[in-house]
């Protein structure tokens, strides 16, 4: 028998013995309901050599570890309280290292209003592990299961750039043959994820599914549908791309499905019934950027991505997966 998928392990091995709060594990986070709100839980892992390098800087990688949590937080509606920490480090960790790692969780922790509140320390033979469980308070949890018919599809900011990143990191020739200015701000996005927090309330108040974009646009689209038991249809030239991202794309027409499917986006995808009509507006006002990329269907297998000629668009790889 081969090894499970991801989506095997939470189905068939965690799913059955988790919790009412855990959802089913369809989502990104747990619910609690204490009387006073709503008590968001959520944990992401990041881990060298997998979600960044190695030598990367330290205060960008702390950064990066809380982002990717409050990123969660932000695409159920809710705002940062606080967070734990639970680090291992590997054999050649110094204290250097430990304090610039702390200086940049510091800042950022003031930044988003979510102070560190626990935690755990420990050594690991590597490579260099960092687990978050942030915590936030939602008015109204916005689940990926609520989608319905009929609702439009939106996302937030540009998607692909930190796929392209990444690409542009291990990728020498294409990181020469960008701008400077291009190359800069696809690692950077890479590098530095921006938690959308800023659409919380609004996503709270308008959206009937959401999720952040962790594992790329196609993949996480096709989890939040089977969670809602619906379809989508996406058409491709509605979604936003940087500038940087369309000058990597023009040098290189294959890196379009790397920017489709690649994860470490953490924009946020969110679907808002048809009578919300004033959400696109209120999320601008707000200073968010928002783009309406297609609608949810009727069940009809997986979602589809049509091209300008309304040809439907197959990836050979729809999602980015740790298995």
């Amino acid at each position: 028998m081969p090894r499970y998928s991801e989506d095997d392990i939470i189905a068939r091995v965690f799913a059955p013995i988790a919790g009412a709060a855990a959802l089913g594990l369809k989502d990104d986070a747990a619910l609690l309901a204490p009387e006073s709100a709503q008590l968001v839980v959520t944990t992401d892992m990041v881990v060298a050599g997998v979600h960044f390098f190695a030598d990367d800087d330290p205060s960008l990688v702390a950064k990066k570890a809380l982002r990717v949590n409050l990123s969660d937080l932000a695409a159920k509606g809710a705002e940062p309280i606080g967070f734990l920490l639970a680090l291992a480090l590997p054999p050649d960790w110094t204290n250097a290292w430990l304090h610039a790692f702390a200086a940049g969780l510091a800042e950022d922790a003031r930044a988003y209003g979510a102070p560190l509140i626990g935690g755990d320390t420990g050594a690991t033979p590597g490579p260099l592990t960092i687990s978050i469980t942030a915590l936030g308070r939602a008015r109204r949890f916005v689940p990926r299961t609520g989608a319905k018919p009929g609702d439009a599809i939106f996302v937030s900011g540009p998607i692909g750039d930190a796929a392209l990143g990444l690409v542009v990191r291990r990728d020498a020739a294409l990181a020469r043959r960008l701008s400077d200015v291009a190359r800069d701000y696809l690692i950077g996005r890479y590098l530095l994820p921006q938690p959308r927090l800023d659409l919380a309330p609004w996503l709270a108040a308008n959206a009937s599914a959401a999720m952040d974009i962790s594992d790329g646009l196609a993949g996480d689209l096709a989890k939040l549908c089977r969670a809602s038991g619906v379809s989508a249809v996406v058409d491709l030239p509605l979604i936003p791309f940087s500038d940087a991202a369309h000058e990597a794309i023009a040098i290189d027409p294959a890196l379009f499905e790397t920017a489709i499917t690649g994860g470490d986006d953490y924009e946020i995808l969110a679907c808002v019934p048809p009578d919300s009509t004033n959400f696109i507006e209120t999320a601008h006002a707000a200073g968010a950027r928002v783009t309406t990329i297609g609608k949810a269907i009727a069940y009809d297998g997986s979602p589809a991505f049509r091209d300008r000629y309304g040809q439907v668009v197959s990836f050979q790889r729809p999602s980015y997966r740790h298995f």
